[in-house]
Order: structure tokens, then C-alpha cells, then sequence
């Protein structure tokens, strides 16, 4: 190849004379042999080359395609449709209970402020801060002796004058016998007998200073008058206490029964006295100021007999057993009160429910993974359910979130799915090479627990 270039270069540089001498003409070399080494490395190269364009015939093809200006106009990419994830419920049929909410206070029956009738030292403190006690129960003692004293003034003269009412009417006794005889005026006789009644009356007021002074010692131990909860002492033992103390010794209520008195609007009275009217019991609920524990279950007991103008309410009183006393007088609470019970409602979640400028409607999940708007009737709300008039089968799937995003035809998918196929694409290597049957790949080593005459056993 070299001798052909050198030679046509030799030619081209000549001049064009035909008057020169002679032409010398240059005899080409003889070719030297190609070495095998060579001609290997060669065919291994372009086997190389071939291979690699073969292999990346992928890449290589469109690149050439496009660089000699052969490829068409290029085809419009198919956007798949898009998949929107949602979260769905289960239209039910059940019992819904119908409500009515209202903020009330829980008021004790009775209150009762433990004070003492006579005045003297706390000498006995018989009772614990918090205590439950029960009727007749001891809580605290005075000093009696003082009217111990006075007991026994009063028994000594209502002795004294019993002794002198029987002089008397022995000495009545005796000038009625001497009037016989005219021994004695009558004058005398109309005195003494006046003497006898005199005395009679002293002793009945001697017998009532006894009774007094009975009282008085009675004072000196003081029960409790009413079952309840005992609260915080307000006297310690040793102080001198005085009768009818405005800030008394304690403070007793009664917690088991108890009250609960609230508030509803006046609209709502009707449906509260249809009820209670027939005689049916309306079931009340107390929760706590979040609405998210219920305290205590009990029944309505009476309604105020007027509206308070200034707020548009109505009172209500309901009584709780409040056996495990989680009622506190003076506590805010949350009454629910039962008024009405529909029977087998079309229930759905509040949240799938969605309000439009010309309807109400809710998203419905069709056998294919699309959603359906389909117009309905809403009932009733309690919580967060809402019952359905119209418009829904129970068994239906609807959507609860994610509908801002939807529309008549969209494909969904729910979080449930999701995960299913996840399971799917975790387990499918694993599951292709599982044996089919669950039975055990030929050349495994069996259990070594298998019991003999199984599947699998030694």
C-alpha cells in the first residue's frame, strides 16, 4: 500500500514534458509479506467492533439513525392516565342515635355545712379530710363538762320541787279534812290548793331546764346528718368553737345521688317533650370538657318550667347514680342527651360528604377503580357520621380523602392496594422460586423435629 502511494506521488510531481529525455520509469517494489500476528490482531479487532455495535445496537442504531437524517418524526408519548391515592369507607346500615349537646354544671341534692350548736373546745377531731361517712357518723366532740354541770343544777331543782309539791298537797290534803270540821277558813284551803298547782308548775319547768341541759350535752357530739364526702377540716382540735360559726367545722355534700343541670336551645325543647311526655326516659351522658371521656350514664329528670330570654335556653336537670364518684359538685361538664333512635339509617362518614354550589354530593368507588359524583339527600349528623335519605346502597365504597382531587372517571387507588402490591413485589423473587404446593424442593434437607410417616420425615 505504501510503494502504490509512493509511486502515484512520484508520477503527480513529474512535469509534463514530452521533449525530456527518456522517461525513466519506476519499477514498483515487490510487496512485503504480512505477518500472521498482524492479520490476527486485525479480525480480532473488527470481531471486537462487531460485537460491540451488536451489543449496543440500542444506543448505536437511533445515534446513527438520527445522525444520517434517516429516522421519521418522532411518535407523540402516550401519557397514562393518572392514578390518584384515596382513602374510601363502607356505606353502613345501622341504628343512629340523634343527640342534643349542651355545657352544664354538676350540683349536689344536698349541701351541708357541719357547725357547732354550743360553744366550748374541740376536744375530738373524728373524722379524715376526703372521707366518705355515712348518716349518724361521728365527726367531732366538744368539751361537755360545763353541761354536765348544768344537767345536774336542773335535776336538783326539779328534785327540790318535787319534794315541795308533796308537802304541799299533803298539807292540802290535811286542811281538807279540817274544812269538814270548820277547824280551818276556806280561804286557807283555796291558798294551799293554790300553793299545790304553783308547785306543779315550777316542776314543769324544772323537767324542761332538764331536757335543755340534756340538749345542750347532746350538742356536744356532733354527727353527720347526711351521707356524703367530707372536705378539708376548717377547725383544728383545741380551738374553742362557737355556736352557729359562720365558717363551721366542715363541709359535707352528697355525691351519690347527683345532679347535672345544663342548658339546650329553646328550639329543641319540642323534641325533648314529645318523649318525656309518653313517658319514655331520655338516657343523658356526662363527658368531660373535651368530649372524649364519659364520666357517668343517667336520665333526665325534670325541665325548667321557663326560657331564660337573655341566652334563648332552656334548663335541664339529670341525675347520675355516680357510683364511682368521678361527678365533682361544681364540675364543668359536657351533657349528651338521647332524644331519638333511627332505625337501619344509611350511615357514611361526615367526611364524605361534600357540599357544591348546586348539591350535595359524595364520590362513589365503581368496580373498575374509578369514582362516580352522585348527588345525595343527607339526614341527620352526629359525630362523625352522617345518615343518608337518599341517594346511597349500603355496601357502597366512598371516598373520604383526597376528593378535591377527584372528578367523574378518575382511576384511583387506596393506601390498601398500595401495600398489597408492595407485598407482592417484596415476595415476588421468593414466590417464583417457591416449589408449587408448598411442598419441599427436591434436594432439600428435611426438618429434623418431622415425625416419621410424613411428608418430609427421615
Amino acid at each position: 500500500m505504501l510503494d502504490l502511494i509512493q509511486e502515484r506521488a512520484t508520477t503527480e510531481l513529474e512535469p509534463a514534458n514530452e521533449s525530456r529525455s527518456p522517461q525513466t520509469i519506476a519499477i514498483p517494489a515487490a510487496p512485503k509479506p504480512k505477518s500472521l500476528i498482524g492479520t490476527l490482531f486485525g479480525w480480532l479487532l473488527m470481531f471486537a467492533l462487531a460485537g460491540s455495535g451488536w451489543y449496543y445496537r440500542g444506543i448505536v442504531v437511533p445515534w446513527v439513525t438520527n445522525l444520517l437524517g434517516l429516522a421519521g418524526p418522532a411518535a407523540p408519548k402516550v401519557v397514562p392516565p393518572r392514578i390518584i391515592p384515596v382513602v374510601t369507607a363502607i356505606v353502613q346500615q345501622k341504628d343512629m342515635d340523634a343527640y342534643l349537646n349542651g355545657l352544664g354544671t354538676v350540683t349536689a341534692f344536698k349541701t351541708v355545712t357541719i357547725r357547732s350548736r354550743v360553744e366550748g373546745e374541740l376536744i375530738n377531731v373524728a373524722f379524715a379530710e376526703g372521707q366518705m361517712v355515712k348518716e349518724g357518723d361521728l365527726l367531732a366532740e366538744i368539751d361537755r363538762r360545763p353541761f354536765d354541770v348544768q344537767l345536774q343544777q336542773a335535776e336538783g331543782q326539779l328534785a327540790r320541787d318535787e319534794a315541795t309539791l308533796k308537802s304541799a298537797e299533803f298539807t292540802l290534803k290535811r286542811y281538807q279534812e279540817l274544812i269538814l270540821s270548820k277547824s280551818i277558813s276556806a280561804q286557807q284551803v283555796d291558798e294551799q290548793r293554790a300553793l299545790v298547782q304553783q308547785t306543779a308548775g315550777a316542776i314543769q319547768s324544772d323537767q324542761a331546764a332538764v331536757e335543755n341541759a340534756k340538749l345542750q350535752l347532746s350538742y356536744c357530739h356532733i354527727a353527720a346528718p347526711i351521707s356524703g364526702r367530707i372536705g378539708l377540716r376548717l377547725v383544728d382540735q383545741g380551738n374553742i368553737v362557737r355556736a352557729n360559726d359562720p365558717s363551721g367545722l366542715a363541709v359535707i355534700t352528697q355525691l351519690q345521688p347527683i345532679a347535672l343541670v345544663f342548658t339546650i336551645p329553646q328550639d329543641e325543647i319540642v323534641r325533648v317533650q314529645k318523649p318525656q311526655q309518653s313517658g319514655q326516659p331520655l338516657a343523658v351522658d356526662a363527658y368531660d370538657r373535651d368530649f372524649k371521656t364519659r364520666l357517668a350514664s343517667g336520665k333526665l329528670l325534670a325541665i325548667d318550667n321557663q326560657v331564660d330570654s337573655t341566652t334563648g335556653t332552656v334548663r335541664l336537670k339529670a341525675v347520675f347514680d355516680n357510683e364511682d364518684g368521678l361527678l365533682f359538685p361544681n364540675q364543668f361538664v359536657n351533657a349528651r342527651l338521647l332524644v331519638d333512635t333511627k332505625r337501619d339509617a344509611i350511615v357514611v362518614p361526615s367526611a364524605a360528604v361534600q357540599r357544591g354550589p348546586n348539591s350535595i354530593f359524595v364520590y362513589v368507588v365503581q368496580p373498575d377503580d374509578t369514582v362516580e359524583l352522585r348527588t345525595i339527600k343527607p339526614g341527620i349528623v352526629e359525630g362523625a357520621e352522617t345518615a343518608i335519605e337518599s341517594g346511597l346502597s349500603p355496601g357502597e365504597i366512598v371516598v373520604t380523602e383526597g376528593v378535591d382531587k377527584l372528578q367523574t372517571g378518575t382511576q384511583i387507588t387506596t393506601r390498601e392496594k398500595e401495600k398489597e402490591k408492595d407485598k407482592d413485589k417484596a415476595a415476588g423473587p421468593s414466590a417464583a422460586n417457591k416449589p408449587a404446593g408448598g411442598e419441599a424442593a427436591a434436594g432439600t434437607k428435611p426438618l429434623p423435629n418431622a415425625e416419621p410417616g410424613k411428608k418430609g420425615s427421615p
